[in-house]
C-alpha cells in the first residue's frame, strides 16, 4: 500500500467519520458527563467495534452478509432496536447525560464501553459500508493481512480523533449551559438517536 492511497483512505475516513452518528452522539454524549474515563472507555469500545468490523470484512464476512438477506434483516433490525432504546435513554437521562445513575464508577466504564461497542456493532450499513468501500484500498499483489491491519488501526484512530471533538464539544456545553440546557441537549441527542434508528429501519440494500 503505498502513501498516496493511504491518504486518500485517511481522508475519506475522516470525512465520514465527521457526519454525526450513533458513535458520536455517544461521544458528545459522554462529554457532558465531563468524566475523562468514561470519554476514553467509549472511544476505546467504538475502536474496538471498527477493527473487529475490518477483521470481519478480511475473513470474508461482511460479503457473506451482503449475500444473506435474512441476516442482513436480523442484523438490521437489531441495530434499529438497539438505537431507539439508546434514544430513548437519552431523552429521559439527567443533566449528567451517560451514566447518571448512582451506580460505581467501574460499573459506569462498563455500561459506557458496552453502549459504545454494540453501537457499531450492530449497525448492519458500517459492516456494508466497509466491505464495499476497503477492498478498493487493498492491492492484492501485496500482502492483505498487514494491508487490512494497517487500514483498520487508520480507522481507529480517526475514529477516536473525532470523537474526541464530539466529547470537547459535550465539555464545553456542560461548562455553559444550565441544567435545564443540558437536558435540552440531551433531547437533542436522544431524538437524533431515534432519528437514526428510524433511518436504518428505511434502509434498503441496493
Amino acid at each position: 500500500m503505498n502513501t498516496t492511497t493511504l491518504l486518500l483512505y485517511t481522508s475519506s475516513c475522516f470525512i465520514g467519520a465527521l457526519i454525526p452518528g450513533p458513535t458520536s452522539l455517544l461521544a458528545m454524549a459522554n462529554g457532558t458527563s465531563r468524566n475523562r474515563q468514561l470519554v476514553a472507555v467509549g472511544m476505546a469500545g467504538a475502536a474496538l467495534s471498527d477493527v473487529l468490523i475490518i477483521a470481519a470484512v478480511g475473513l470474508g464476512l461482511g460479503a457473506m452478509l451482503m449475500a444473506s438477506q435474512q441476516l442482513f434483516m436480523a442484523l438490521k433490525w437489531l441495530g434499529v432496536c438497539y438505537l431507539a432504546w439508546l434514544g430513548i435513554q437519552l431523552w429521559r437521562s439527567a443533566p449528567q447525560a451517560l451514566g447518571a445513575q448512582q451506580v460505581q464508577a467501574g460499573s459506569r466504564r462498563v455500561e459506557v464501553f458496552r453502549r459504545s461497542f454494540s453501537v457499531a456493532m450492530t449497525n448492519p450499513k458500517v459492516l456494508l459500508f466497509f466491505t464495499a468501500f476497503l477492498p478498493q484500498f487493498v492491492d492484492p499483489a501485496q500482502p492483505v493481512l498487514i494491508q487490512y491491519a494497517t487500514l483498520a488501526l487508520v480507522t481507529a484512530v480517526v475514529e477516536v480523533l473525532v470523537m474526541g471533538l464530539y466529547a470537547a464539544g459535550g465539555v464545553q456545553a456542560a461548562k455553559f449551559l444550565t441544567a435545564s440546557g443540558m437536558r435540552r441537549l440531551n433531547q437533542c441527542c436522544g431524538a437524533a438517536m431515534l432519528a437514526l434508528a428510524g433511518f436504518l429501519a428505511l434502509y434498503r440494500r441496493s
